[in-house]
């Protein structure tokens, strides 16, 4: 323990927020140096639009099993100085501690000697994976199975289901009147915002786990204006592809309410859902490995957030996600880890790994 949690902190006090580069840049510099003690063979560097991302392939044979991870973080620069590593009555914390730079340090602990095993660590899964993309989807291609390092669901859970996530901007452009003079004149374009407001918000169906929701607006120019354009974004969270493409043709339909009006809507299916069918088998799998090892079985979890595990399963990969540390409040002020659960947890994710090497 005290090597891995050696390992744990020189990550966290690597601060990588994604959106700066130059900091990515040095984390992975970190990241590579651990993975390659832990490893004992150095990644290849792969940077995508400027950001940095590392792969390891594992042994002489050809790659069966992806190990996915990401070093970036959503904690700016500076939060070390009011959120200092420590650990103290078995809790660890620190900027990006739970998300998930200790699942990162699982992952190098449990892959160690292995054959056969490709290790992937993107820097950008924060903000969607936007340059890492499609490297992480030609990898889980080409493997039995994707085994996510993102930290736990509550309890320990492993995340056997995610939903699907979208996100859309619907602009509005009516035309300008004096709001005084003669406001017949003109076409109010935040009338028909919200108008489409709730239109959009109408799309959703809570019993099948669907969820549309208007976030930010904008409109007009001043208070005297009748307002010649507007816009507001939408999130859109899905559990099935079939209701994520439902909704996603219902968005770029959505018809104009008053005369003259006309509506653009951009904006796209980010993230395919992770369906509860391409973890089943997994899931299955390792909690027969718990009762072998005798550690305590791994409960499962449908989360609305989304990972780079969405992509994978969105390919075709069987994929099980929240193999990381247990713990919580990722991206919030109390985010920490549980010391006690880091040696079972690795020691699964070793035994599941080991598994699917197996050619029996």
């Amino acid at each position: 323990m005290e090597d891995f949690l050696a390992d744990v902190r020189a990550l966290v006090e690597c601060e990588s927020p994604s959106a700066d580069l130059a900091a990515v840049a040095r984390s992975a510099d970190v990241v590579a140096r651990i993975g390659t003690a832990r490893l004992g063979v150095e990644p290849e560097r792969i940077v995508l639009d400027g950001r940095t991302h590392l792969r390891w392939r594992l042994g002489s044979t050809p790659s069966r099993v992806l190990l996915l991870g990401h070093h970036d973080t959503v904690w700016p620069l500076g939060s070390l100085a009011s959120r200092p590593y420590s650990v103290e009555g078995g809790v660890l914390r620190g900027p990006g501690c739970f998300d998930m730079k200790a699942g990162l340090v699982m992952a190098f602990h449990a892959a160690a000697g292995l054959d056969g095993v490709t290790l992937l660590v993107t820097g950008d899964e924060e903000i969607g994976s936007p340059s890492s993309r499609a490297l992480v989807e030609e990898e889980a291609k080409a493997a039995v199975a994707a085994l996510v390092l993102e930290a736990s669901a509550d309890g320990g859970a492993l995340k056997t289901e995610r939903k699907g996530a979208s996100s859309y901007e619907v602009r509005l452009t009516g035309r300008a009147a004096h709001a005084g003079l003669e406001p017949e004149r003109g076409v109010n374009a935040t009338v028909e915002l919200a108008h489409q407001v709730l239109a959009a918000n109408a799309l959703a169906d809570l019993a099948r786990g669907t969820t549309v929701t208007p976030t930010t607006a904008r409109s007009g120019t001043t208070a005297n204006t009748v307002p010649a354009s507007a816009s507001f974004a939408v999130d859109v969270r899905a559990r099935t592809a079939a209701e994520q493409h439902r909704v996603h043709r219902a968005i770029r339909a959505l018809p104009p309410v008053l005369p003259g009006a006309t509506i653009e809507v951009a904006g796209e299916v980010n993230r395919p859902p992770l369906e509860a069918a391409a973890s089943a088998a997994l899931y299955e799998r390792v909690c027969d490995l718990a009762l072998r090892l005798g550690l305590p079985v791994p409960t499962s979890a449908a989360v609305g957030g989304a990972s780079d595990g969405n992509l994978t399963a969105g390919v075709g990969t069987p994929t099980l996600d929240g193999l990381g540390a247990v713990g919580g409040g990722a991206h919030a002020e109390d985010e920490h880890v549980l010391v006690e659960h880091l040696p079972g947890r690795t020691a699964l994710l070793r035994a599941l790994v080991e598994d699917l090497l197996d050619p029996a």
